[in-house]
């Protein structure tokens, strides 16, 4: 579904993502796991359309999308749950998520979609007229969730869920990105919560400086002695 070949990234005279290879496969949870500053958001956002590479290529089913514009993407079937959730804190929760269907003129559709994301977070339904700023961390990750769900995505990037959550929310997080992975959308996780993502992933990729240094599935990477000394604190 996505293959991300040769990829080379730079901020001025840094290079920070340093000839990147790796592919999604249709229906799998695909993790890339790594330290600060290993180049796990810069690569999101390459692939998003934010930021634009130096050179390589980023396919999405078949089809080159390294110069179409951030907006295009989305309606192409690939939607971003970014860092640090990124509500619009002065819109309420049901005007953030219909602003994740902004691509979208498929009315009865997107009701539809509405009420799919109610049923999963029934927390956002709840409080559906309140500003989301005043939503805890969780509840704003959940509708920064619901939110890229509103583009009925094929493939969903998550960077950092569960960035600044209790260990009971970020059981829960991963629960629902199982949840939806089983029912049909494709995930590439960045996580810095090594053991929770590879014990999700179908596969997964080590992003080390830029440079992805090793790669397998999640089980036999969180096997892995040099994925344990350096994220599993083993």
């Amino acid at each position: 579904m996505l293959k991300v070949e040769n990829l080379v990234v730079r901020y001025g005279m840094i290079e920070a993502i340093k000839n990147i290879s790796f592919t999604v496969n249709d229906g799998e949870i695909c993790t890339l796991i790594g330290a600060n500053g290993a180049g796990k958001t810069t690569t999101m956002h390459t692939i998003s359309g934010l930021i634009k590479p130096v050179s390589g290529k980023i396919l999405l089913d078949d089809v080159d999308i390294t110069k179409v514009p951030s907006h295009k993407i989305v309606s192409m079937g690939l939607a971003q749950v970014p860092e640090r959730r990124r509500v619009f804190a002065q819109e309420t929760i049901e005007e953030n998520l219909e602003l994740g269907a902004f691509t979208r003129r498929d009315k009865d559709g997107i009701q539809e979609d509405l009420r799919k994301v109610y049923d999963r977070f029934p927390r956002l339904e709840e409080r559906k007229k309140q500003l989301a700023g005043t939503l805890s961390g969780g509840e704003q990750q959940m509708l920064a969730m619901g939110r890229a769900l509103m583009a009925r995505p094929k493939i969903l990037l998550m960077d950092e869920p569960s960035m600044g959550l209790s260990p009971l929310l970020v059981k829960e997080i991963f629960r629902i990105i199982e949840e939806i992975n089983k029912q049909g959308t494709t995930v590439l996780l960045v996580e810095q919560n090594a053991k929770m993502a590879l014990a999700i992933a179908h596969r997964a990729y080590v992003l080390e400086t830029g440079m992805i240094t090793l790669e397998g599935t999640g089980e036999e990477l969180a096997k892995d002695p040099r994925v344990q000394s350096a994220y599993l604190g083993g």
